[in-house]
């Protein structure tokens, strides 16, 4: 494990790995709870499987953007750690498999020598921040969002105000209006506008999916960039303060906007501003600006023979950049799975003959972008060699599916077995769907919607079915009618039948055929649904639903040879922990150094957040070893006072509510830091010599 530590020159990534090799050895030794390490690896991309004793790394790949260099790292980690498996989510990420936890921290120190990161690619942290995989090359777009999705990503990445929240946050920018990053669906999501020659974004607050899936509200036609960041970290420090977190179903944003209102949630967005670092934040632009640089200058010659597929593949995976002469190409990749061995050969020949560089994408694909025309015959060629230009890029055909039942421990039944089975049907008998961008299927393995179902519109969620005589079968539930609509616009899907999953395929043919067959000429999928309705639906497809006479293959899911058994683990995307006391006074001593250390660096801010949150986790622990509730930091701060200041029990110079919200109510300046940073450190030392007189008693 020493290797790592000469090789790394930042030394705040140096700093993180260390820790969690630290963190892993305590656990080891029973000095952390299986809890509490359990939040503090989900942070630094580590997940627990499905399976036990080997984890899933989530790398994390801020808008999607990999460079060839970087999958080389990528493919070398797998392949040293993993089993060459590389997974693309629907969030641009990679996912890595079956590793050992005692060897992540070498495995993020070999990441970093590429500047790769886990940091925050799980947990109750801000996720990935994804765009439209043509951010850049569109040739809609008012202007590229890339750099202001990697400005977002870099000052958030390690911020204070987002390491330990309710339940993640998710933000996306779209390239345009036809926002492909799905605004609609996300905690916040841009779409980027041009008013008097200044460039700014619509904004989106409050979506998301899961078993409640909520359209996100226009909260500004029209934010300047450059109050971008500030806006943003007022909504987190709001959501930090007032989310729930004990009620992990409860805990995401969309759920503190409808209970509060979303003119009471800005009121107190507004409220914060005066707390903020920066009250603009201007983004730099050089490094996206320029025009693509080439390794390769020369033509290979190569011999085109298949000249037929040639233009098939450019007509269905080949698309103009907004760079006049440059194009992009959609390499299908097959439920997001792809191996090593092919990695490194595709990270070779962009790096070579592109400009080195390459999007991941929401479906799970990979768009190679800043391809010049001459060269289209060679990445044909070289492409075909690897099975990468199989038709149907971005289509119908082009299922998005989660892991399901295959690693993670929430899934209910099969999300990738059927999804094979769906894809070969659409390829064998309906091949006219492999050019149709119309319609989308997605599937989810359970109600999270990691695969987006529910704003598909065709999708399908995991599920089980009882018998009449108890047996347990895998199922489906279907849904019809959800899409992106574009301007900040989507649709969720109507919840129409479920049904035992071996008949999942049966159900997609009487769809496509309903469509096909009762269709006006030119009518849309949705507007066919919406003519038709819901309950047309559930009637059509009513006769599949029967579970009286399920065959001994009902009992057994797609991909699997043995019976199925519903078997749903401890969830772990970003579940709230709940603490011991003891834990809780040592995390706030650590914020108090984290506090000061950030003073003596001059950021003032920083330091600011570090006591503020120290404050509210010294009053969560004795508020937790009186049973009280502490679902938000905002009752903490109110039930602090009721239990402990008004009856005595602890004496402050002022109410634990005044003193703590001395941080919205103050510019962060030298001079308050300071201040407040003592406060916090008195108070430390009056909860804990209270804590310590309380067991004394006791014992």
């Amino acid at each position: 494990m020493q290797s790592f530590r000469s090789e790394i020159e930042n030394p705040v990534v140096e700093r993180d790995i260390l820790e969690l090799e630290k963190k892993i050895r305590l656990f080891h030794e029973g000095k952390i709870d299986e809890e509490r390490f359990r939040s503090l690896r989900l942070a630094r991309g580590v997940y627990g499987q499905r399976q036990q004793g080997v984890q899933m790394i989530r790398i994390k790949l801020p808008y999607g953007k990999v460079t060839g260099d970087q999958l080389l790292r990528i493919s070398d980690v797998s392949d040293e750690y993993s089993t060459g498996r590389l997974h693309i989510t629907t969030r641009q990420d990679i996912q890595i498999h079956y590793v050992d936890l005692d060897r992540t921290p070498e495995l993020w120190s070999q990441l970093e020598k590429d500047d790769v990161t886990l940091r925050e690619a799980c947990g109750n942290t801000v996720r990935n921040v994804t765009a439209s995989a043509e951010a850049g090359i569109d040739p809609e777009e008012p202007f590229d969002v890339s750099p202001y999705a990697h400005a977002v990503f870099e000052f958030f990445l390690r911020n204070p105000i987002c390491q330990e929240m309710g339940r993640k946050f998710k933000i996306s920018f779209s390239a345009s209006d036809k926002d492909t990053a799905l605004s609609y669906i996300h905690d916040l999501g841009f779409i980027p506008r041009i008013e008097n020659g200044i460039h700014g974004f619509k904004v989106m607050l409050g979506g998301g999916l899961g078993s409640q899936p909520r359209h996100a509200d226009v909260v500004y036609e029209f934010l300047p960039s450059e109050k971008l960041i500030p806006f943003i970290e007022s909504v987190l420090r709001i959501f930090d303060r007032h989310g729930e977190r004990a009620r992990r179903l409860k805990a995401r944003m969309k759920f503190l906007v409808k209970d509060i209102g979303i003119d009471a949630f800005l009121k107190l967005v507004d409220e914060e501003t005066k707390a903020l670092a920066y009250q603009t934040y201007p983004i730099q632009t050089d490094d996206f600006d320029g025009h693509p640089e080439f390794l390769s200058e020369k033509v290979p010659d190569v011999k085109l023979v298949d000249t037929e597929g040639f233009e098939r593949w450019k007509k269905a995976n080949v698309s103009p950049q907004k760079q006049e002469g440059l194009f992009a190409i959609g390499i299908k990749v097959h439920l997001g799975d792809f191996y090593t061995d092919k990695a490194r050969k595709l990270a070779k020949l962009i790096r070579d003959y592109a400009a080195n560089e390459l999007r991941l994408t929401l479906r799970q694909d990979i768009l190679i972008r800043h391809v010049r025309e001459e060269f289209l015959p060679l990445f044909y060629l070289e492409l075909k060699e690897l099975g990468f230009t199989e038709l149907g890029y971005n289509s119908t055909a082009d299922i998005t599916a989660c892991p399901g039942t295959d690693t993670c421990n929430l899934g209910i039944a099969s999300s990738t077995g059927i999804a094979v089975v769906l894809e070969e049907v659409l390829k064998n008998e309906y091949p006219e769907y492999v050019d149709n961008r119309d319609i989308a299927i997605k599937i989810s393995g359970c109600m999270n919607a990691c695969g987006q179902h529910n704003m598909a519109h065709i999708g399908f969620q995991g599920m089980s079915v009882r018998t009449k005589d108890k047996k347990v079968a895998p199922a489906l539930q279907i849904l019809l009618g959800g899409g992106v609509l574009g301007e900040g616009n989507g649709r969720f899907a109507d919840k129409v039948i479920k049904i035992p999953s071996k008949r999942g395929p049966q159900a997609l043919r009487l769809i496509l055929d309903d469509f096909r067959d009762n269709a006006t000429l030119g009518e849309s999928f949705l507007n066919y649904y919406d003519r038709k309705e819901q309950l047309y639906f559930y009637e059509y497809l009513k006769s599949l639903s029967d579970t009286d006479n399920l065959a001994e293959e009902d009992f057994v899911d797609w991909g699997h040879n043995s019976k199925y058994v519903q078997e749903v683990g401890v969830g772990e995307c970003a579940g709230v922990v709940i603490d011991l006391v003891a834990t809780l006074l040592f995390e706030s001593e650590e914020k108090l150094d984290l506090a000061r250390e950030a003073f003596e660096n001059k950021k003032w801010a920083d330091g600011i957040y570090h006591a503020y949150a120290s404050m509210v986790n010294t009053a969560k622990a004795l508020l937790t070893a009186e049973d009280v509730k502490t679902n938000t930091q905002a009752g903490i701060i109110s039930g602090f006072d009721e239990e402990f200041v008004a009856n005595g029990k602890i004496t402050l110079d002022s109410s634990f509510d005044e003193l703590v919200y001395q941080i919205n109510k103050n510019e962060p300046s030298e001079a308050f830091a300071k201040a407040y940073i003592d406060q916090a450190a008195s108070f430390y030392k009056k909860a804990d010599a209270f804590r310590a007189k309380d067991l004394s008693h006791a014992e």
